[in-house]
């Protein structure tokens, strides 16, 4: 079984469930998953983990991410993007002053409200469903946070955006909200991931490039280590005598460690064998005065 992470440049027309069947057959394991939904017209940087690494999946989700999104002012549309049906259109009389303004307004904290089409639940049902009955539900505001938000091409009607952002934004409603302060609307034209966390789109490989080296036995060479993810983590060797210990999944002491180290509760360290092998990401709980696990790798 391949154990750890794939990052994958999704393409156009695939949903991420897709991306994950493909590697499935590719692998021969059931034990993927994908660590967070790319629509199906999007693109961009996808981490698939394998075996132990599946229990990455909701760690993973919560990183920030990083996209370049074309906006397309003057059209509305019911899902916030150009797949959908067009609600408005208006002229677009507006200067690179203006959408520069406009744009400005949304980085840093940002109250959002998430699209009707979306896989959020409200009433027990997705969202998406409910607007495919020609329901529209009223949705509270989210807090969201937009770190960086740069301008990178103005081609008007249509501006190229670069956005680093936190999880849980939606980059269309981001557009329709740009496009509703200019007064002319907006909706987002393509969406392209350039990066999950640490994992950047020159690192991303598309599932033609896997499948050609999964014919030449070389699939493993792309496949990154579980522990890669916590690199910004201090590192713990388990003695030998205590590595039992570690293979049950338990708490252990400061000394019973070839570092003897103790660190801040807040701060995870990462926790190996003594023959280098990993096992997991712990962190000191002082009340006990010992290490305590908060995710098993075994």
């Amino acid at each position: 079984m391949m154990n750890g992470i794939i990052v994958v440049d999704k393409e156009r027309g695939f949903t991420s469930h897709d991306v994950v069947a493909k590697l499935r057959g590719m692998c021969g394991q059931k034990k993927v998953g994908h660590t967070g939904t790319l629509d199906p017209e999007a693109t961009g940087v996808l981490p698939v983990c394998l075996g132990t690494g599946t229990r990455l999946c909701g760690m993973l989700a919560d990183h920030d991410k990083e996209y370049v999104a074309e906006l397309l002012l003057g059209v509305e549309t019911d899902t916030q993007d150009i797949t959908g049906s067009v609600v408005a259109r208006r002229a677009v009389e507006t200067g690179r002053e203006q959408v520069a303004e406009a744009v400005g307004h949304f980085v840093g904290d940002y109250m959002q409200i998430p699209p009707m089409y979306s896989a959020l639940k409200v009433e027990g049902k997705r969202l998406y469903e409910l607007a495919r009955a020609g329901r529209e539900v009223e949705r509270s505001p989210r807090p969201v946070k937009i770190h960086e938000l740069e301008i990178l091409e103005y081609r008007l009607p249509v501006v190229v955006l670069r956005v680093a952002c936190s999880k849980g934004t939606y980059i269309r409603t981001l557009c329709a909200d740009i496009g509703a302060r200019l007064g002319c609307g907006g909706t987002m034209q393509s969406l392209r991931r350039t990066r999950v966390g640490d994992f950047r789109l020159e690192d991303a490989h598309g599932l033609r490039e896997l499948q050609a080296l999964k014919d030449e036995g070389r699939l493993g060479e792309v496949l990154r280590p579980v522990d890669s993810v916590f690199t910004g983590c201090p590192a713990l060797h388990v003695r030998e005598e205590f590595r039992r210990l570690l293979d049950n999944g338990n708490a252990f002491l400061p000394e019973q460690t070839q570092e003897n180290a103790l660190y801040d509760s807040e701060k995870w360290v990462r926790v190996y064998r003594m023959d280098g092998s990993f096992a997991g990401i712990y962190a000191y709980e002082q009340g006990r005065r010992q290490y305590r696990p908060i995710k098993m790798f075994l």
